[in-house]
C-alpha cells in the first residue's frame, strides 16, 4: 500500500501536487500550442514541449535556445499525461534528467522547421529516459500520440486550435461554392 501511494506522489510532481493550469504546472506531460498560421491550416501541427517533474516547460523555441517555463507560441492549450512508471532507468532522477540532457543538446543545435525542431527535442527526452521501453521517438510518432491522447486545458484552449482552421476552411468553401454556382 505505501509503495503504490508513492508512486502516485512521484506520478502527481511529488507531495501531492499536480497539474495547475492557471500556474502552467504540468508535471511529467508532454505540451502542445498551436503556431499562428501554420496551425490555422494544419490544425494538428503545433509547437511541443516537454515538462519536468515539477511541472517546468522546456520546449526548443528557436535556433540554439531551449526555454523554460515560457513556450514560444504561448501558453499550453493542450497536455498529454505521461506515467513516470514507464521509464526504464535505474537513476533516481531519470525523468527530469533525461529533460535536461535533451535541452541542454539542443541548445547546440540550430532549430530547423521540418527536421530537428520541437518535437525532435521532446523525442529526445523519451528516447533518453526510454520512455515506455523505447528509443524510437520521433517526431511523426509525438504528433500522433499527441493527438489522440492530448487533452485539451479547457474549452479555450480547443477554440484557439480548431476555429482558425473551421473559419479558414469556411471561407474557402465560400468562395468555391460562389464561383461553382455562377
Amino acid at each position: 500500500m505505501a509503495e503504490a501511494e508513492a508512486k502516485m506522489k512521484q506520478f502527481n510532481g511529488g507531495g501531492g501536487a499536480g497539474l495547475d493550469v492557471e500556474r502552467g504546472r504540468f508535471p511529467y506531460c508532454v505540451v502542445w500550442t498551436p503556431i499562428p498560421v501554420l496551425t490555422w491550416l494544419f490544425p494538428i501541427i503545433g509547437h511541443m514541449g516537454i515538462c519536468t517533474s515539477t511541472g517546468v516547460i522546456r520546449d526548443f523555441a528557436g535556433p540554439y535556445f531551449v526555454s523554460e517555463d515560457n513556450m514560444a507560441f504561448g501558453k499550453p492549450v493542450k497536455y498529454w499525461k505521461l506515467d513516470p512508471g514507464k521509464v526504464y532507468s535505474s537513476s533516481p532522477n531519470a525523468w527530469d534528467t533525461a529533460v535536461h540532457d535533451a535541452s541542454e543538446e539542443y541548445k547546440h543545435r540550430m532549430h530547423n522547421l521540418c527536421c530537428d525542431n520541437c518535437h525532435s527535442h521532446v523525442a529526445l527526452a523519451l528516447n533518453l529516459m526510454r520512455y515506455d521501453n523505447s528509443t524510437s521517438w520521433n517526431m511523426v510518432k509525438l504528433c500522433f500520440f499527441s493527438l489522440l491522447y492530448g487533452k485539451y486545458v479547457s474549452i479555450g484552449g480547443f477554440v484557439k486550435t480548431w476555429l482558425p482552421f473551421v473559419l479558414f476552411l469556411g471561407a474557402i468553401l465560400t468562395v468555391v461554392l460562389t464561383l461553382h454556382l455562377r
